[in-house]
């Protein structure tokens, strides 16, 4: 059998990673103090800022997002049924993931689909869904003009421009 002993100094930590991760606490710490000492703003809560700036909402629509038979994402007027947009299986990526989060919130909370979710356009330009059972939202703008377009459209659906 053979034995090796260590010498004490035989084990050694390379002092660049920990002077590195030392760097980064440092700086994660500065901001966090800048901001709690009021050298930077604080994040926003979109409704708040809103709130603030006074921004008025310009439109609302009242929608209900169904799963097809097929796979797909079916979104009706929550007022009238009447259909608004229909998103085949592997499209319409962030409606179907924005629905499905919001529902989501709704199943764990035993709340049905009988009431609708609203989409709210803003004086702004900017656009929230939002669900009133839950109280979550979806800031839609925030996701790029692409995502905003695709809901302007299913705002829009249907009626006289």
């Amino acid at each position: 059998m053979i034995v090796r002993t260590y010498e004490e100094d035989e084990f050694q930590v390379h002092k660049l990673p920990v002077m590195a991760m030392g760097i980064v606490v440092a700086i994660t710490l500065a901001m966090t103090m800048s901001v709690s000492f009021g050298f930077f703003d604080r994040q926003g809560v979109p409704a708040e800022v809103r709130a603030a700036d006074g921004v008025m909402s310009v439109d609302t629509r009242s929608l209900k997002f169904f799963d097809t038979p097929e796979g797909g994402v079916l979104v009706t007027d929550g007022a009238t049924g009447d259909e608004l947009a229909r998103y085949a299986p592997n499209t319409g990526g962030f409606v179907r993931a924005t629905a499905r989060a919001l529902i989501q919130g709704r199943m764990v909370r035993d709340i049905g689909p009988a009431v609708p979710f609203e989409l709210i356009s803003w004086d702004n330009g900017s656009m929230t869904l939002r669900d009133t059972q839950t109280g979550q939202a979806v800031e839609v703008s925030s996701f790029g003009a692409k995502t905003n377009d695709v809901y302007k459209d299913i705002l829009n659906k249907g009626r006289d421009q």
